[in-house]
């Protein structure tokens, strides 16, 4: 027997549903995919139903009979999804609007989704595609010095999606660039390398981002000099370099100060019974005397500390300044040494082939900080840092000093130390703010109040 009951569906229970196609969104913050009931009316009875690709049945999201069904729905979205508005004069399932709204997206989620509407005998869909971006790390810059007074500066950086593109350039003009290399990670996401090739004396930064948008750039400026035995001063380095001197890396990270509370250390100063230099505590200046070897800083007003470091990883602190003296020191030296004594002549030269790792600032040079390595390479920044962080790791043969007040790194030096390595500081000429290697401070029986473990003296002078 044939069945001739009619079904009839009116007008008002056709169900037509429309969404915004593309949507984007960064990792780990929260996406709304859009979608709606079109003409506006009440979604609170309707079947709601989104799933991806043809995983009807194991669903993303599922409300039905006024209740969501956690049985079948797919368990990676488990306590992340639920109903959110396609804008903020939605009025929500009252209004029809059955929007997906996803927290703490990971890029295992990028794909299209699929916004089934159901009631009684009628039912409609439509898809919703999701983006995933991810912003990777700051680019790191290494410098290796080749034959012919050329320098080969590598870029990399990682964490990345989807595939970032990389690009050189001068400050003026792109750079032609070996062709980046782009790997995919087990994590799913990319890193990128290149490198060029450029003059001892030059300056490149790389960039690295999404098509054009959230760029991440960093910047290395090379200078070549020497320093001219008979005259004291720097003239321009022509020797050839067949091997790596010392390796350079530059990033522009953030940091925070309790990274590294584990590795902390408290660094004294050594008495080295030096007429040129005054010392109380922990602070150090110039003596203010005439410096038989002029204005130029040399390792005439240089000082060490102690303890020495032969392992594990060591962090402290140089405040360059303090509140009698409005501006921060203009001249110091900030690094380490391997040398057990410091060569007290006026010709001598310490660089990182002689046992001196070290940033220094010129009075002269306003916004620049510079690496004693040969040729020398100068860091342009922002301002003159207050207190200077230097963070060691013997074992991996880096040393990174950042700026503590701005919680960024400044740069790194690679190497690989062989000796013990001691603290290393000067002071300057001429210069009315004095130097003070930082004590760390420790809770008191867990009270608010914190107890310096060694308070520096006064110390004598006008910047005191």
């Amino acid at each position: 027997m044939i069945d001739k009951t009619n079904i009839y569906v009116t007008v008002s229970e056709i169900i037509t549903v429309s969404a915004r196609s593309h949507n984007s969104v960064e990792q780990g913050q929260t996406a709304t995919l859009p979608c709606w009931v079109n003409p506006s009316q009440s979604a609170e009875d309707l079947e709601v139903r989104w799933y991806r690709g043809d995983c009807f049945d194991t669903p993303v999201m599922l409300r039905k009979a006024r209740k969501f069904v956690h049985e079948t729905q797919e368990s990676s979205y488990n306590g992340r999804v639920s109903f959110g508005v396609k804008n903020a004069a939605s009025g929500g399932l009252k209004t029809g609007d059955v929007s997906l709204k996803l927290v703490n997206v990971t890029i295992g989620d990028e794909g299209v989704y699929t916004c089934y509407i159901s009631r009684d005998f009628s039912h409609d869909s439509t898809t919703a595609s999701l983006s995933v971006t991810v912003t990777g790390n700051p680019p790191l810059l290494s410098a290796v010095w080749k034959e012919d007074n050329v320098v080969n500066v590598s870029c990399e950086s990682e964490g990345w999606y989807p595939q970032p593109v990389l690009r050189w350039s001068d400050g003026t003009k792109d750079l032609n660039r070996e062709n980046p290399m782009y790997s995919r990670l087990s994590s799913g996401l990319y890193s990128a390398r290149s490198w060029v090739t450029v003059p001892t004396s030059s300056e490149v930064s790389c960039s690295v981002g999404l098509h054009d948008e959230h760029m991440q750039r960093a910047r290395m400026r090379l200078e070549h000099y020497q320093r001219d035995s008979l005259s004291g001063g720097w003239v321009a380095f022509g020797i050839l370099f067949s091997i790596v001197l010392a390796g350079l890396v530059l990033r522009a990270v953030y940091f925070k100060k309790k990274d590294f509370q584990s590795s902390t250390v408290n660094v004294k100063l050594e008495d080295p019974k030096n007429e040129f230099i005054t010392m109380r505590g922990n602070k150090v200046r110039d003596s203010g005397k005439d410096f038989p070897d002029g204005d130029e800083v040399t390792c005439l007003t240089a000082i060490k500390g102690t303890p020495g470091f032969s392992s594990g990883q060591h962090y402290w602190e140089v405040s360059l300044g303090n509140v009698n003296v409005p501006e921060p020191k203009r001249s110091w030296w900030i690094g380490v040494t391997s040398e057990a004594e410091i060569p007290r002549r006026s010709d001598f030269s310490p660089n990182t082939s002689n046992g001196f790792w070290f940033l220094s600032s010129s009075p002269e040079i306003e916004n620049t900080l510079q690496f004693n390595t040969e040729p020398r390479i100068c860091l342009p920044i922002q301002s003159r840092p207050k207190k200077v962080g230097v963070y060691l790791d013997y074992d991996k043969g880096v040393l990174s000093f950042y700026d503590v007040e701005d919680e960024r790194l400044i740069g790194s030096l690679a190497t690989v130390f062989i000796k013990e390595v001691f603290p290393f500081f000067n002071p300057g000429k001429t210069d009315r703010a004095h130097m003070e290697i930082l004590q760390r401070t420790e809770q008191i029986n867990d009270a608010d109040t914190e107890k310096p473990t060694e308070t520096p003296s006064e110390t004598r002078g006008e910047g005191e």
